[in-house]
């Protein structure tokens, strides 16, 4: 009976370890394949850009202030308004000065009537040139002294320096300003600057009349068009950056000083590279890899379509896009989805019914 016994467990063993050895070998149970999108990779032409954080600006920009003291005696202008140039804004009280301009007048009428007599006297030779010079510099000394009285009076007028988009009011009636106090801001809004900083080694890429393209995140429809304008000519010795400056057309007023955009400029070299969908890349800390399809031979000596993971050195994106730099050449079929479930000399089935997207300029709904 205990030899019975042992040779039962024995052919047990056996079958049992035969089996596993064969599992080991490949021969047990083969997982489906699975279902995959690919692409063929092909050389496309970019046109390379720079991306840098803008700031916006306008054209003209000030806090229109008071020049002379004064107490605000009529406020021209709400809140918000567009305004011409030379536009009324603030009228200070001048009944001061039209009281010294009235006798001002009166003294330049008398000075002139005795230049006019000394004038008619000294043809007749009955007066000096002397009391002639004195009757002409007293004359020339009223018509100053009106025309300062005049300038005064200008300066407590307070009008738009140029066109543009009056800010919040900041005055009131009966108000007492001093020299210098802020009236009003006043922006001139179209066109428009966008200015942002390069690095030094960009500077020879920055073209005046090069394309940019700047977008607001939160403001819709801000994805505007203009031109590289200006290029300051010192670099700056903390951030070694240099300032670029591009103009904009803002009819819209979807741009406003103060506004922070992101700027993208279009760089004159185009080179040909080759892209992948985003969805393709499998992004790893030891290294970014992509899945390429080809025939394969199981243990048993069958082809099938399995994958093989490549890795890869990827570049700048563009859209739905990335650029692969190497890894990959022009011709291999790429995953496009489905990438996260797969492993080396895994099998699959490719389905292209539905493709990712690979736009290289997308337009979301939400964007």
């Amino acid at each position: 009976m205990l030899v019975a016994v042992a040779a039962l467990l024995s052919l047990i063993g056996f079958v049992k370890f035969r089996r596993i050895q064969a599992s080991m070998s490949g021969g047990g149970y083969q997982p489906p394949p699975e279902a995959v999108t690919t692409i063929i990779t092909r050389q496309e032409q970019w046109q390379r850009s720079l991306s840098a954080i803008g700031t916006v600006a306008a054209v003209n920009g000030v806090t229109v202030s008071a020049d002379t003291p004064g107490v605000v005696q009529k406020i021209a202008f709400e809140s918000g308004d567009r305004v011409a140039t030379g536009t009324l804004l603030v009228q200070l009280d001048t009944r001061q000065e039209q009281a010294q301009l009235a006798a001002a007048e009166a003294k330049l009428e008398l000075t002139r009537l005795n230049l006019e007599r000394v004038r008619g006297l000294r043809g007749e030779g009955v007066t000096s040139q002397a009391d002639f010079d004195s009757s002409d510099a007293e004359n020339r000394q009223a018509q100053g002294n009106v025309a300062e009285i005049k300038a005064s009076i200008d300066r407590k007028t307070i009008r738009a320096p140029f066109a543009g988009v009056l800010g919040i009011r900041q005055v009131n009636l009966g108000q007492y300003l001093k020299s210098g106090d802020p009236v009003v801001p006043l922006q001139s809004l179209n066109p428009i600057y966008v200015n942002f900083d390069v690095p030094q080694q960009e500077i020879s890429r920055m073209k005046p009349g090069a394309e940019v393209r700047v977008s607001a995140e939160g403001v819709p429809g801000t994805g505007l068009v203009g031109r590289i304008t200006a290029i300051d000519s010192v670099i700056n010795e903390s951030t070694r950056n240099a300032r670029v400056q591009a103009t904009f057309e803002n009819d819209k007023v979807r741009l406003r000083p103060g506004m922070f955009v992101n700027a993208s400029v279009t760089l004159e070299a185009k080179e040909q590279v080759v892209a992948l969908p985003a969805s393709a890349i499998s992004y790893a800390p030891y290294g970014d890899s992509v899945f390429i399809v080809e025939d394969m031979k199981s243990p048993d000596g069958k082809t099938y379509r399995g994958v093989r993971q490549q890795f890869v050195k990827l570049g700048s994106a563009r859209g739905d896009q990335i650029e692969v730099v190497s890894g990959i050449a022009p011709g291999a079929e790429i995953v496009t989805s489905g990438a996260f479930k797969l492993r080396n000399g895994a099998a699959v089935q490719v389905n292209n019914a539905v493709q990712p997207p690979n736009n290289p300029q997308p337009t979301p709904e939400d964007s």
